[in-house]
């Protein structure tokens, strides 16, 4: 969701990906894991409080998370790269979540259960738990469940957020937001105190999916400060803010109004976490991998640095190693809207140096794979269909035919532009790949250089001076199909609702989405893979690789697994051994 939604490598690269959900499998293999196999989403609707424990597990203590990548918010609302939406886990309870259970997801109730389906398909009823509270002790009311949805219509507020509610709720496609709409919106009902009740324009059969986003928490109207929330979101999770300095650190304390047992998923071991943003990836992780004083007691959710692998053979450290799959695939985007000329993009496919770019990030097999698809393995209808010609994520670039291929054009010295890290070694180092090979290539090069706190921002600005390198950079299964992938990605609205893939605005393709979309699906599978191929031989999005998760822990930090549906470790079972 996602979705992802991730590693650093390109991505410290390129800025997490944004989130999502998937039914890979995770957990600590000692790093041997595929990406490959689609499985069944799980579902168990009786699923109740208290979260079972977890052998051995402790109570008390501080874990300290370390990443280089900074979060870009905290609201609910906004929330869809994987490491706020992980985090938020912490923090923020919401209608439906997953659990992890020997290293697969199972959707089960949260605030709510998993709702009944009209059987026109046009309405989802779902009953609320009443009785529970936030941490300030106010109840959670079924009422702040759909102001949170109305206020996820505001996507001039809140563009960074998911979608999907402008699409398939009814009303989507004129209300935008209580500040600009008022309360009525057609798309929620609350005929009573714990009954909410969602009225969609088009079938949505993976709605209780979806309902695991942050952007369902609930939200009391009389508490939203708009553009100050995300400094202090009201927590209904087990954890709630103590401190926060956004790019740099936040620190959580216990909410003392939680109730552990109406929670199936969350647990609530540590006393207290600090995350901890900024601090180069590599030092963090070598920290965490020596684990002297409070450093046992610390994790780093970037994957380890190809330079730290050696350090996984020396005594015990791989047991430090959480390895698992993501449901994600990093790309570099171009805008179709400004490189409109379908020989250009072949220019630069043609010269892009992959394999120069996989050394600099620091890419390895245990946290990549080179890809040649939109959509990952791990995706039902996936195929693994004959790679396009320069775009399988593999080789160094010809950057002299790509040259031959302007000239033909008559496009030597066109600008290339983009947004890049620089204060990130690895960045930089990942930059001066590119500028070398599309400079000689006969391309004119821009770069422009930004801190990693403005990174995301300006990426995800599409009116920037920019043609190449925008947000999304990867994307990662919101769920297991690909109704999470092209309808987000590549429709005309993707653009507005800022997750678009090149930035296509085609209504024959808009068309054969919405098609696919309502089928089933197991009819919908290879029809996506379609798509797929379709959109690649357009050179709209040049896949890069299929992210997997690897990242280290202290020595001092039980009940450590992966996260499937985030790439991302499961905070919620952590704890400290002593």
């Amino acid at each position: 969701m996602r979705r992802m939604r991730v590693a650093v490598a390109v991505v410290a690269a390129l800025a997490l990906a944004a989130a999502g959900c998937t039914q890979a499998p995770s957990g600590n293999n000692g790093g041997n894991t595929d990406i490959g196999g689609t499985q069944e989403f799980g579902q168990d609707p009786n699923a109740k409080g208290p979260a079972p424990e977890i052998p051995g597990a402790k109570k008390g203590g501080t874990i300290t998370v370390y990443s280089e990548s900074t979060p870009n918010t905290f609201d609910p609302t906004d929330i869809y790269y994987v490491d706020s939406n992980e985090i938020g886990k912490l923090i923020f309870r919401t209608p439906t979540q997953f659990a992890i259970r020997n290293g697969n997801a199972v959707l089960v109730p949260d605030l709510t259960d998993l709702g009944t389906m009209s059987a026109d398909g046009l309405k989802w009823t779902f009953k609320m738990k009443t009785g529970l509270k936030y941490a300030d002790g106010t109840e959670i009311k079924v009422e702040d469940l759909a102001y949170a949805i109305k206020r996820s219509f505001d996507h001039e507020a809140y563009h960074n957020g998911p979608a999907y509610q402008l699409s398939y709720f009814k009303g989507g496609d004129t209300y935008k937001g209580p500040y600009n709409s008022g309360d009525n919106c057609e798309c929620v009902e609350t005929p009573d105190a714990s009954t909410l009740v969602i009225n969609l324009k088009e079938p949505f059969n993976d709605l209780p999916y979806y309902m695991t986003f942050p952007m369902f928490t609930p939200i009391p109207k009389a508490k939203d400060t708009k553009a100050e929330y995300k400094n202090n979101p009201v927590a209904s999770g087990p954890y709630q803010f103590d401190t926060f300095t956004p790019g740099t650190e936040l620190k959580l304390k216990r909410n003392p109004n939680w109730d552990a047992a109406s929670d199936p998923v969350r647990h609530a071991y540590p006393d207290a976490w600090v995350f901890k943003w900024g601090e180069s990836d590599v030092k963090t992780q070598q920290q965490v991998l020596n684990s002297n004083g409070a450093d046992a007691n610390a994790l780093n959710y970037a994957n380890i640095d190809a330079s730290l692998i050696p350090e996984l053979d020396k005594g015990d450290k791989k047991k430090q190693l959480i390895a698992g799959t993501s449901p994600c695939t990093i790309v570099w985007q171009l805008d179709t809207r400004k490189i409109t000329d379908i020989n250009i993009r072949k220019a630069i496919a043609k010269a892009f140096p992959y394999d120069q770019i996989w050394k600099a990030a620091g890419n390895n097999d245990l946290t990549a794979q080179p890809a040649n698809t939109v959509m990952p393995p791990s995706v039902q209808g996936y195929k693994n269909y004959p790679a396009i010609e320069d775009l399988d994520g593999k080789g160094t670039g010809d950057p002299a035919a790509a040259k031959k291929m302007l000239e033909a054009a008559g496009k030597v010295g066109y600008e290339l532009s983009w947004y890049y890290n620089n204060a990130s070694t690895q960045a930089q180092q990942v930059n001066q790949a590119r500028v070398d090979a599309f400079t000689a290539a006969g391309f004119t090069v821009k770069p422009i250089g930004v801190t990693a706190a403005e990174l995301r921002a300006k990426r995800g600005d599409y009116n920037a001076p920019v043609n190449m390198g925008q947000t999304p950079a990867g994307w990662c299964s919101d769920w297991p199909t690909g109704s999470s992938w092209f309808p987000v990605l590549f429709r005309s609205q993707s653009i507005a609702e800022g997750q678009s893939w090149g930035m296509l605005s085609d209504p024959a393709l808009d068309a054969k989405i919405n098609d696919v979309a309502k089928l089933p699906s197991k009819d919908a599978a290879a029809k996506w893979a379609d798509l797929d191929k379709e959109i690649m031989e357009k050179y709209i999005v040049m896949p890069l690789y299929y992210d997997k998760m690897a990242i280290v822990v202290g020595t001092n930090v039980g009940g450590a697994v992966g996260d499937g549906t985030m790439g991302m470790p499961f905070f919620v079972d952590m704890f400290l051994k002593s």
